[in-house]
């Protein structure tokens, strides 16, 4: 009887375990990662023959710590990096992408396509910055390699918060560009750069992105406007009047929207914490804080006016009404509400100190 038992002990234990082998996940298909090509920077353009032309910048895998700069044409991304990982000793690995630049031209003729394909293929990261190059790629990316051997990290850390950012420089995601596609009411701003004359690289202000179409631009101290309303202008410099520079510590943005006769309306209100960095003669603190606040809100006003034209809500004011508005009336949100936006914007600001001095 305890032989029986034992019997079918073992045989209950053979079925499971030819039950749950097939279930057991391998690594046979995996690769080691010097058998692998992981690209910093991806560069979209388009052809003349109306093709993709795509730019990886790959560090080598060798003690050399230079980069390859890789490029190929296609109808499609993927079929463009699936050619080039046949072509190559390595498979070619997106997952570590950091940034995707595409030419101006590329961006006025619309992005959706990419953006969407990104998204479904799961092959890039949607926490990937997103950049306009203001000349062409083939350009822009020799005169980059030719100043520096390690390209890749020089335009990664250009865009890095610890490390070259300010908020004259937009920060826009992939994720962030696929949202304003789908979006009635948020528009966003990519950053412009292109190769520098004495640095490596340099910005020229910020791209008007509507629907994955850019539609316009905006200069470097509007695009640190843009940050305020993002909450993202600490450690802003301002030229004030030719005579003072302040620093924005920090800001706080508060709003006020109604409907009134199928019109919106919108206050908000700007409050910034500054320093004084330095000053040319004695302007008084009310002096610079008087002119601070007439120069704050005059570059809003002129972006919010040139916005409007362009149909483009960059800083999402649209946002502030969807409890106001039906789905279909949202949707015409762009087109018929926000060029008739009645926007006043008042900015209040506080000199905490004359500098960064320490007492000793």
């Amino acid at each position: 009887m305890n032989s029986l038992a034992c019997i079918r002990l073992a045989l209950k234990c053979f079925l499971m375990f030819v039950v749950l082998v097939p279930l057991l996940a391998g690594c046979w298909d995996n690769k080691d990662i010097n058998h692998r090509s992981l690209p910093v920077i991806m560069g979209i353009s388009l052809t003349e023959e109306n093709q993709y032309k795509v730019f990886l910048d790959i560090p080598a895998a060798n003690e050399t710590s230079t980069v390859n700069i890789v490029s190929d044409t296609g109808d499609t991304i993927n079929e463009i990096i699936d050619h080039m990982s046949m072509n190559m000793e390595t498979q070619v690995d997106l997952l570590h992408l950091k940034i995707v630049i595409v030419d101006k031209n590329f961006a006025s003729k619309g992005m959706e396509d990419i953006i969407s394909a990104f998204n479904r293929s799961r092959d890039i990261s949607s926490k990937t910055l997103f950049a306009i190059s203001d000349e062409g790629l083939d350009q822009f990316f020799s005169e980059v390699q030719a100043k520096s051997e390690h390209s890749g990290s020089i335009v990664y850390d250009f865009f890095e918060k610890n490390a070259g950012w300010n908020p004259q420089l937009a920060d826009t995601r992939v994720w962030q560009m696929f949202r304003s596609i789908h979006s009635y009411t948020h528009d966003v701003i990519v950053p412009m750069i292109r190769s520098g004359r004495s640095t490596s690289i340099e910005c020229v202000g910020s791209a008007i992105i509507k629907n994955g179409r850019m539609t316009g631009r905006i200069g470097p101290d509007e695009t640190l406007v843009a940050n305020a309303f993002y909450g993202k202008s600490a450690f802003g410099k301002v030229e004030v009047m030719n005579s003072a520079t302040v620093q924005i510590i920090s800001n706080r943005l508060t709003h006020r929207s109604w409907m009134k006769d199928g019109r919106p309306f919108l206050r908000s209100h700007l409050r910034l914490k500054v320093t004084i960095l330095d000053s040319r003669g004695h302007p008084t603190e009310e002096q610079i804080n008087g002119k601070l606040e007439e120069l704050l809100t005059t570059r809003l006003n002129q972006m919010i006016k040139k916005t409007q034209k362009e149909q483009a809500d960059i800083l999402a004011l649209g946002q502030y009404f969807r409890n106001r508005l039906t789905r279909e009336q949202l949707e015409n949100w762009r087109t018929t509400y926000y060029p008739d936006l009645d926007f006043k914007l008042s900015v209040t600001t506080v000199i905490e100190n004359r500098g960064n001095l320490k007492s000793l």
